[in-house]
């Protein structure tokens, strides 16, 4: 698997042959470019395996990421990928965190259906969800739309986008090396109804939740709601950037809007109470440190009072990165509470 040697080899190599030419269009001899080829390729991650998509609805399908957190071992795949498949094309939301995922998405979509992908939504910032845009430009041009929430574009456009690059490539030992930094180049907002052939796209954003700008999109014919990171499965979500009361109202506004749906989240399978499972998890990290800030305890108490509390007790054994993390997004709950309370 690549390694950082290999970026050092590659730039030594590329003063010895002069691969800077290549951009200006000059030629090489024939053993030359055999070479500059073979270093291009030393920097690229190896492909990922397929991942088998699986239908949830008339239009829907899931490729599934099985696992929770980047590794060398799974290569980055940590986040599903949807797509839709309509009569005007294909629509993905949430297309991987690398060149290499994307290009196995692609593989997998082409399973489905020779009809070309026609957008791409990402949903939040966080790069596991959206650095597989490289892929599918790669694929279907430039001016393929990636659309995404005014405040995503201009996290993704700024140091949010190098830096998850960086950090993937780091996590994978390198595996994710190629993957370039695509920003989303079409703005939406919250109330948005989009129409690709026979389905309806309509997309919803309320306020800080996992993130500031969290897109959830509803696939309306086949009440299918993509929910991003807002709520997972079975592993504890990041919420460094997010807020919990936001969450809750953000769930609330949700089920009020769109109704009763498929959750579908970006880690983790989906099912129609994954809001309702997910909230009680996250009030039984919230209401222990708002009543601990309430009744003057200190932090230690606070996390000794989460870990107690049954709602979260319960989903400690199964939860990957519970043991990880519960540490720090007891002390986010309880800053966050601290400023509510008073």
């Amino acid at each position: 698997m690549p390694d950082p040697s290999r970026r050092r080899l590659l730039r030594g190599l590329s003063a010895g042959l002069g691969l800077s030419a290549l951009g200006a269009g000059l030629s090489l001899a024939p053993g030359t470019r055999l070479l500059a080829a073979q270093a291009g390729d030393f920097i690229i991650g190896p492909p990922v395996p397929d991942v088998a998509p699986r239908q949830l609805s008339e239009h829907v399908w899931l490729i599934h990421a099985e696992d929770g957190f980047p590794t060398p071992e799974n290569r980055g795949l940590m986040a599903s990928i949807t797509f839709v498949v309509t009569s005007a094309g294909v629509v993905v939301l949430d297309p991987g965190c690398s060149l290499q995922i994307g290009r196995m998405a692609i593989r997998m979509i082409r399973r489905v259906t020779e009809r070309p992908v026609v957008a791409v939504f990402n949903s939040h910032y966080h790069g596991d969800h959206w650095l597989a845009n490289h892929a599918f430009v790669e694929a279907f041009g430039a001016d393929l739309p990636i659309h995404a929430l005014e405040h995503t574009i201009a996290q993704i456009r700024g140091v949010e986008g190098s830096m998850w690059r960086t950090m993937m490539e780091r996590w994978t030992n390198q595996a994710t090396a190629g993957t370039e930094v695509v920003a989303p180049n079409r703005t939406v907002v919250h109330g948005q109804r989009l129409r690709f052939g026979d389905v309806t796209l309509a997309l919803h954003h309320h306020g800080t939740a996992h993130t500031p700008s969290d897109l959830n999109v509803e696939v309306v014919e086949d009440r299918v709601t993509h929910v991003g990171d807002i709520a997972m499965g079975d592993r504890i979500a990041n919420i460094d950037d997010g807020s919990y009361p936001g969450t809750f109202r953000c769930y609330a506004a949700l089920r009020r809007d769109a109704g009763r749906q498929l959750w579908l989240p970006g880690h983790g399978l989906p099912s129609h109470d994954l809001l309702d499972r997910y909230e009680l998890f996250l009030r039984g990290i919230w209401e222990p440190c708002l009543q601990a800030v309430k009744d003057g305890a200190d932090e230690a108490e606070a996390r000794a009072r989460v870990l107690r509390d049954p709602r979260v007790a319960e989903r400690a054994a199964t939860m990957a990165g519970f043991a990880a993390n519960i540490g720090k997004y007891v002390s986010l709950a309880y800053l966050e509470a601290e400023k509510e309370a008073f």
